[in-house]
């Protein structure tokens, strides 16, 4: 399984990078590079408990459907979303916010297990891990600019 965590410093109260990052219009639109589109379930505005959303995006060379569902939220402070289908074994994203001097230390911890047995363990850690890391840094650096406004 791999696992990461990311720190990202957010001048903005924790209400605005909280909603922020559960604003699916705003998670589409950050993520232009992959052709990230939402294909199912809940169609934009802020993803609430126990809601689902599918995406649809490229990654790698290769079109990629992921549905995940809001499984804990509590306003401003955390929210977590899993995979329910998709192409991991299993994911888990924890997304944590902490109010700080200026503005808001979000935490991202992430989890997931490659599929394929042994053939997905070495892609990911030939590449995998990587570039669903690169892909949350992009994510938060375009947050942080949208929430810093």
């Amino acid at each position: 399984m791999a696992r990461f965590r990311l720190e990202t410093f957010i001048a903005a109260p924790p209400e605005r990078v909280f909603d922020l990052s559960r604003d699916l219009d705003f998670h589409q639109h950050s993520l232009a590079d992959t052709g990230e589109k939402i294909v199912g379930g809940r169609q934009g505005g802020l993803i609430e408990l126990g809601e689902e959303v599918e995406w649809q995006a490229r990654h790698l060379g290769w079109v990629w459907r992921l549905r995940s569902r809001i499984t804990s939220l509590e306003r401003p402070h955390r929210f977590t979303d899993v995979q329910v289908r998709g192409p991991f074994s299993a994911f888990e994203h924890r997304h944590i916010f902490e109010p700080t001097e200026g503005g808001t230390r979000m935490v991202d911890e992430w989890e997931h297990r490659a599929p394929l047995g042994p053939l997905g363990w070495l892609a990911d850690r030939l590449f995998l891990a990587r570039h669903m890391k690169r892909l949350l840094e992009t994510r938060n650096a375009a947050l942080k600019l949208e929430a810093e406004k």
